[in-house]
């Protein structure tokens, strides 16, 4: 079993939690309140501003050249294409540029990122990496989910853009590379010492995956 099937394995409960959410299920077949998703853009791009300063932290972590370009690979990703994607996105539902950059964060958003820049001040590359695990890959493997689903590419379903982009191959190539490097880490520095540690990052930064898609979903409740 792969180090990171192993995390999964034992953080089953908060992957599954976080993975069939039903914020996620929603956009699978197009019921999900406008509000929620609304919510969700707004904060989501507030949240990859500070997983830009993770992937940029984790460029100081790196013990060799070779995980520094990797780390700038991401954060190049986060900021010259993934936010991008964010703004055009987010203005199909009309919110612009100004409205993403000034929004007040919510506290679900502060205390997932605080989490993953915490695990990666106090530990090392490997840490952070496992830290980052559950948004990174996990996006990857909940959009192939709900690609599977008969209404994910429907016309009526306005979610299709969002699922098609984190189902598509160049995120998914993204997704697999993260792991790759990830495996790689656990290969030079995941001792069965170190592995309950790590197990323990995955299972609560899955956890606060989660919590952001409930905070999304009941701001979706709120308005019916």
């Amino acid at each position: 079993m792969s180090f990171f099937e192993r995390l999964k394995t034992e953080a089953s409960v908060e992957w599954r939690a976080y993975t069939e959410h039903p914020f996620t299920n929603g956009l699978a077949d197009g019921s999900l309140p406008e509000a929620a998703f609304r919510h969700y853009l707004v904060q989501d791009y507030l949240f990859l501003i500070e997983f830009a300063r993770a992937y940029a932290l984790s460029i100081y972590k790196s013990p060799r050249l070779a995980d520094m370009r990797e780390a700038a690979a991401g954060l190049s990703a986060i900021l010259d294409v993934e936010m991008n994607l964010h703004v055009k996105l987010s203005a199909d539902w009309g919110l612009s540029p100004t409205d993403l950059e000034q929004a007040a964060p919510a506290a679900e958003m502060l205390a997932y990122t605080r989490y993953v820049l915490d695990a990666g001040m106090r530990g090392d590359l490997l840490a952070l990496k496992v830290a980052l695990a559950p948004c990174v890959i996990g996006y990857a493997e909940i959009a192939t989910r709900l690609a599977s689903r008969p209404d994910a590419d429907a016309a009526t379903n306005a979610y299709r853009v969002w699922i098609a982009e984190y189902a598509g191959t160049p995120y998914q190539e993204v997704a697999a590379k993260a792991r790759a490097h990830m495996e790689h880490l656990a290969d030079l520095y995941a001792t069965p010492a170190r592995e309950a540690e790590l197990i323990a990052i995955f299972k609560e930064a899955t956890r606060l995956e989660a919590d952001f898609w409930e905070m999304a979903w009941r701001a979706g409740q709120r308005v019916q």
